[in-house]
């Protein structure tokens, strides 16, 4: 069985989440640098916002407010213009070829999950589609990875996840799946980076000798 994360991972999406951000976060006189996006990325959109909110003392009665601006502007700037992963066509072939049960496991909102897999074409691909969005804990918490395996009914261990985020690679960890990180390659070089059984620029990368390799 394979779970992949999708924002970053299968669709570039994280500009126009960054994009949908910072325009919302400025309403409130926020103005965050690269690297500390960065390290917000794989949370959920009202935890990011509260985060955030926290760290520039606004007042939490704004966060449902700005989240549902940000994830509004987000759906529309990803259905519009965001583009494929490189191998994003490629790792749903090979595991169909593998005979592997397919899930996806999100911080998205269930909205943007159904816009992003028409949109790639991969509904046929997908057994099971899980959002963190109405669950009480998303990524780094192992949840959604945890309720993915559940529906697919096979153990955690099973499973292979494919993630981008720090945060999502500890939420796979977590659940005791193995976990094939590709990370921004600004940020590939970090050492935390080794927490993840495979590390890989592209999920062209990822072949037989590999999936051997992880005991999938």
């Amino acid at each position: 069985t394979v779970i992949f994360d999708m924002d970053g991972l299968l669709i570039d999406s994280e500009p126009y989440w960054a994009e949908a951000g910072s325009e919302t976060l400025a309403r409130y006189d926020i103005r965050l640098t690269e690297e500390q996006y960065h390290t917000s990325t794989g949370l959920r959109t009202r935890e990011w916002i509260e985060w955030w909110f926290g760290n520039f003392n606004i007042d939490l009665k704004y966060a449902l407010e700005a989240e549902n601006t940000i994830v509004a502007a987000a759906i529309d700037k990803i259905r519009s213009n965001a583009n494929p992963m490189p191998g994003a066509g490629y790792i749903f072939e090979f595991f169909k070829k593998q005979n592997y049960r397919i899930g996806l496991a999100s911080s998205s909102p269930m909205a943007l999950i159904d816009v992003v897999v028409e949109k790639l074409g991969i509904g046929n691909y997908i057994e099971v589609k899980t959002s963190a969005e109405m669950l009480p804990k998303g990524k780094p918490h192992p949840e959604v990875y945890l309720q993915c395996a559940a529906k697919l009914d096979v153990l955690p261990m099973q499973c292979v996840c494919f993630e981008d985020s720090f945060n999502g690679l500890i939420a796979a960890k977590a659940a005791r799946m193995k976990c094939v990180a590709i990370p921004d390659k600004h940020f590939a070089t970090e050492l935390r980076w080794n927490a993840a059984d495979v590390v890989l620029t592209s999920l062209n990368q990822f072949d037989e000798e590999l999936l051997r390799k992880i005991g999938g």
